[in-house]
């Protein structure tokens, strides 16, 4: 056993149901994201790029995808001997045999893997927000500021701070007020859900609630607010790059989209920062002779025959002769048959839509106002179809 100065806690468990379709047989952490990832691989290589060598991850919901997907953690450069990465999945003990229940708590069960490694510092991660961070720099405040608990923030759209831990701080960063979701936010500072503390003070902290009846055992609801009252010193750190939980199917849908932008903040392409992901090795896409692709990403091992404009298709993807893809994402293997027209589409993996289909409008191409329609992981879409905008399928 070598000693960590950090350890990640990476929690990767929850079930996405706000995403529909996308998480039908999957975690949210390993849903298709930007051609060739999968939002856990953000996560993933964030530690890696911050040499953090040491994380757990707590899988629950689905787990058999995200645990072969993550393997030994190689892909991400995670496979080391005095660390890596390894797969937590709940487990009967003497004390305790329940799923997890809630964030803490799911930390409190793995209380003997970060003992075991006995770290100065932990850093609690979620495995379902898309960003590039260095967790270093926070490391390094967190120290500066002779910290317990450091949280990592960002503002966020004042119409859109109900759905986020919203923070208040003095003018040393640090807070003095934490409210999970308020109904009516008095601050836009609104936490990520990245927490370093001490491994010292969170031991004490997660012993102390699950000894508690009345908690929810969530680090939002429970744990920060604990810390406050018991006047530790909670800390903000203000994150200043992109950041976007997509928990939602808009907030998915316009995160790739944003991705498609010139210049934009997450920057897929920067060999400084990279973003590693464990695809499968698939051959070069093919462009047919009469196909046309505008402001797209177009993965490996696609073949494309028809129109694509400002879209997304992963790995193995299939675009017909005479199909329109518009404003789309199509995940991996989806197939996409003769003359058939997807317009703001989220198409699940290994669908397929027949020939001469009219998929997220009635009337062709849809406008920009129109709502996104999402078809089902392994669906068949029966020849001339017609499947209106805003529909789950």
């Amino acid at each position: 056993m070598s000693k960590q100065e950090c350890v990640a806690m990476l929690l990767a468990g929850g079930q996405g149901s706000r995403l529909g379709g996308l998480t039908r047989i999957r975690a949210k952490p390993a849903v298709s994201f930007c051609g060739k990832y999968r939002i856990i691989d953000f996560t993933l290589s964030n530690c890696s790029n911050s040499h953090i060598n040491t994380v757990g991850v707590l899988i629950q919901y689905k787990p058999f995808l995200l645990n072969s997907y993550i393997g030994l953690g190689s892909a991400w450069d995670l496979d080391n001997p005095y660390g890596g990465v390894n797969i937590l999945p709940p487990f009967m003990s003497e004390k305790a045999g329940s799923w997890y229940n809630g964030t803490a708590n799911a930390v409190y069960q793995n209380y003997e893997f970060i003992d075991y490694y006995d770290p100065e510092y932990v850093i609690i991660l979620s495995g379902d927000h898309v960003y590039k961070m260095d967790y270093t720099l926070m490391l390094k405040f967190h120290k500066e500021k002779n910290s317990d608990v450091t949280i990592a923030t960002i503002q966020v759209p004042w119409e859109e701070a109900s759905r986020f831990g919203i923070l208040s701080v003095d003018d040393d960063a640090r807070i003095t007020k934490f409210s999970e979701k308020p109904s009516q936010p008095d601050s836009n500072l609104a936490s990520m859900g990245v927490y370093i503390f001490n491994w010292s003070t969170l031991k004490q902290a997660l012993i102390a609630d699950s000894k508690d009846p009345l908690s929810q055992n969530d680090f939002g609801q429970n744990i920060i607010p604990q810390q406050l009252k018991e006047a530790k010193r909670v800390y903000a750190y203000k994150f200043q790059g992109y950041w976007r939980d997509v928990g939602t199917i808009e907030s998915y849908y316009q995160a790739n989209m944003e991705s498609l932008r010139a210049g934009h903040f997450l920057n897929i392409f920067d060999p400084k920062f990279r973003i590693f992901s464990n695809e499968d090795i698939l051959p070069p896409h093919f462009v047919g002779s009469n196909a046309m692709i505008e402001n797209s990403l177009v993965c490996n091992g696609c073949i494309v025959h028809g129109k694509v404009s400002n879209s997304i298709l992963a790995p193995g993807v299939y675009v017909g002769k005479g199909v329109q893809i518009k404003d789309s994402i199509l995940l991996p293997y989806v197939k996409v048959h003769e003359g058939s027209v997807v317009c703001k589409t989220i198409v699940g993996e290994n669908a397929e839509i027949m020939r001469h289909c009219n998929v997220g409008t009635g009337e062709g191409i849809a406008s920009d106002q129109e709502g996104i329609t999402v078809i089902e992981d392994n669906r068949i879409i029966p020849e001339y179809s017609i499947i209106e905008a805003g529909r789950n399928v």
